[in-house]
């Protein structure tokens, strides 16, 4: 399978467990520091290539070293990076993320080359090669975020590709504007619940996702970490789908490989909830270690995982 993750691609610097940040110029020792490529579209990239997927990023870096730094970890990945852009005067996304021992991750971000993502930075040709295209961290990309996702979201539906979104919101006036042009060309939105109710105004989850679906969306996917997710559409009406039972490390890009299971999924055959579930175990891997990238190995240690670890109870 071929697929394309277009967005947002930042550089994560990761450190665990972080107490806190020492006064002055005091040092703190932790146990771990690590760097991956991340972002809703660069992490979901590199999910999908361990996963088996042929995959070709296409976003904006900066022409620095940080970007050379992103190039490097794709390729070693086996990912095309040809879509990737270099942009001068700008640095390449970038996040520092102290973990705290519980696995929350508060972040310091550089928006960087993100913000000058255009859809004059896409191959819209290109587009009919691939069997799914994911845009990955809109509310991070203004110079891509409304008409410019939605141009490359109805090329590649048009084109017979499954087209998936996710999101990194950041609050501001007006959300719904941003994604209402992308809606009708989603097989699949899949933000977590915190976004979704940021974005809409709404609480209720069923509330959420019918506005989503009143809107064109095919199927609405809402990600509640240790809750599972609730899966909305036509066709298999609302169910629920539990998390794995893990001992959390990190939760950096639990929500981009549930991403990258579910397209995985979907694009080799199984049904939605069956490629849920494969979301759901390598979100959960995912938790398992540092960084984006950690817990997945391969198609084989996921599907391992998945007969030999024991779900969470759903809470209703």
């Amino acid at each position: 399978m071929k697929v394309a993750c277009v967005g947002v691609h930042i550089l994560d610097v990761l450190g665990r467990p972080v107490l806190e940040i020492p006064k002055g110029q005091g040092i703190a020792l932790i146990e771990e520091i690590r760097i991956t490529v991340a972002g809703t579209a660069g992490g979901t990239a590199v999910d999908l290539a361990k996963l088996g997927a042929d995959v070709t990023c296409i976003g904006a870096l900066g022409s620095d070293e940080i970007g050379h730094i992103v190039r490097g970890i794709l390729k070693r990945f086996g990912i095309d990076d040809a879509g990737l852009v270099s942009k001068k005067g700008v640095q390449t996304s970038s996040t520092m993320l102290p973990i705290r021992p519980n696995g929350e991750r508060p972040a310091l971000h550089v928006m960087g080359a993100n913000a000058v993502f255009s859809v004059q930075d896409v191959d819209l040709d290109s587009l009919d090669r691939y069997d799914a295209v994911h845009v990955g961290g809109t509310y991070l990309m203004p110079s891509f975020d409304g008409s410019g996702a939605a141009s490359v979201l109805e090329r590649a539906q048009s084109a017979g590709a499954l087209t998936t979104m996710d999101v990194l919101s950041i609050s501001q006036e007006d959300m719904m504007s941003v994604l209402r042009p992308c809606l009708p060309f989603l097989d699949f939105f899949m933000p977590n619940l915190e976004e979704a109710q940021m974005i809409t105004g709404l609480e209720k989850p069923d509330d959420i996702a019918r506005l989503f679906l009143d809107k064109g969306v095919g199927t609405v996917i809402l990600k509640m970490g240790e809750y599972g997710s609730a899966i909305y559409s036509a066709d298999v009406g609302t169910e629920r789908v539990p998390a794995y039972s893990v001992e959390v490390v990190d939760t950096t890009g639990c929500g981009d490989a549930y991403n990258g299971g579910l397209i995985y999924g979907m694009c080799s055959g199984l049904g939605v909830i069956e490629s849920a579930r494969l979301g759901s175990a390598c979100g959960s891997l995912v938790a398992t270690g540092l960084g984006s990238d950690a817990g997945i190995v391969d198609l084989t240690v996921v599907q391992n995982f998945m007969s030999h670890t024991k779900t969470l109870d759903l809470v209703t």
